[in-house]
C-alpha cells in the first residue's frame, strides 16, 4: 500500500513523454470518456486515458454533471479548469500550449467545448445527484437518477445553459456529440463506470447513470463499451505496475493541484487520502462489444 500519493516532482517526469507516432495512416481509433465528475476517469481509468491520448486516439471526454454539489459556481468552474489540466498532461503538451474553448450548439443546447492537441471535452454541467441520486437543495434536488426514473420531466444545467426534456433528450445529445467528434471510418469504443451494481457495489448514483448512458451508445453509436469499477477498487487487489501507477497518480495530482490553489479546502485527495491512494494503485474493467449489425 502506498503511504501517500507519489510526488508532485512526477509531474515533470510524466509531462516529458511525447504521444506515440504511428508508422500508418490508417484512421485512429475514437475513445469516448463518458464522466460523472471532472475527477473521475483520473481515478479510475487514468492509466488507460493516459496510454489511449499518448497512442494519439481521437479522444473525447463528456463530462455530465458539473460536480458542484452545495457549492457556487466557482467551485465547479475550477473542476472544469483542474480537469483539463489532467487532459494537457495525458496529451503531453506544456502549459503555454494553446486551449480552445467555446459554447458550441448541440440539437439547439449550448455546451461548453475544449480542445487540447488530440483532445476534446464537452461540459454539460447538469446538477451534481448526490451519492445517492436524491440531490441537493441548492439543484432543486434533481439528479441523473430521478431523471431516468421519470420522477423530474426534465433536468437543467447549473448554469441555466441548457434543459434536457427526459433522459431519451440526453442519450440523443451525448450521441450526437460522439458523432461530431468521431473520425469518418473509426471504430468507437466508449468508457464510463460500471452500473452493474453486483460486479461494482456502492458507487455513486451519477457514475451508475453515466454507465447507462454509455449501455445506450452500444447500439445508438454503436460503440464497444468498456466498464470501470469505481468505488468498490477499495475492496479489489493491486493489479498496475509501477509504470500505471505511475500515470494515474500524476494525472490525479495534476486536477489536485489546481483545486489546492484555488481552495485548500476543495482537494480531493484530502477528504480520503487512504482510499485515492489505493485507487492509484488499481483499475478493474469489463469489455461488452457492439451489437453486430444485422445483415
Amino acid at each position: 500500500m502506498l503511504s501517500g500519493l507519489i510526488p508532485l516532482t512526477l509531474l515533470t517526469l510524466v509531462s516529458g513523454f511525447h504521444p506515440e507516432q504511428s508508422g500508418t495512416t490508417s484512421v485512429r481509433p475514437t475513445d469516448v470518456f463518458l464522466i460523472a465528475h471532472q475527477d473521475d476517469w483520473q481515478l479510475f481509468m487514468g492509466d488507460v486515458v493516459f496510454k489511449g491520448v499518448r497512442r494519439g486516439n481521437q479522444s473525447v471526454f463528456v463530462y455530465l454533471t458539473a460536480g458542484n454539489e452545495s457549492h457556487a459556481p466557482e467551485y465547479w468552474r475550477t473542476r472544469e479548469h483542474a480537469a483539463l489540466k489532467s487532459t494537457r498532461l495525458a496529451a503531453g503538451v506544456p502549459d503555454s500550449a494553446r486551449v480552445t474553448c467555446a459554447r458550441v450548439p448541440v440539437r439547439t443546447r449550448g455546451i461548453e467545448r475544449c480542445t487540447i492537441a488530440n483532445t476534446t471535452s464537452y461540459f454539460l454541467r447538469l446538477p451534481d445527484g448526490r451519492r445517492d441520486g436524491s440531490g441537493f437543495a441548492h439543484n432543486a434536488f434533481q439528479s441523473l437518477r430521478k431523471l431516468r426514473a421519470t420522477r423530474i420531466s426534465a433536468i437543467r444545467a447549473v448554469d441555466t445553459s441548457a434543459t434536457y426534456s427526459g433522459w431519451s433528450e440526453l442519450i440523443a445529445t451525448v450521441e450526437e456529440i460522439i458523432r461530431r467528434e468521431r473520425t469518418t471510418g473509426s471504430p468507437v469504443t466508449v468508457h464510463a463506470n460500471d452500473p452493474n451494481a453486483a460486479i461494482n457495489p456502492g458507487d455513486h448514483s451519477d457514475h451508475q447513470l453515466t454507465g447507462l448512458v454509455a449501455t445506450a451508445m452500444r447500439s445508438r453509436a454503436p460503440a464497444e463499451v468498456i466498464y470501470y469499477v469505481g468505488y468498490a477498487l477499495a475492496a479489489r487487489p493491486d493489479n498496475r505496475t509501477r509504470a500505471q501507477t505511475r500515470e494515474k497518480s500524476a494525472l490525479f495530482l495534476a486536477y489536485d493541484r489546481e483545486m489546492l490553489i484555488a481552495n485548500r479546502a476543495w482537494s480531493t485527495y484530502a477528504e480520503r487520502p487512504r482510499f485515492y491512494s489505493m485507487c492509484m494503485l488499481r483499475t478493474y474493467a469489463r469489455k461488452v462489444r457492439a451489437p453486430r449489425a444485422v445483415p
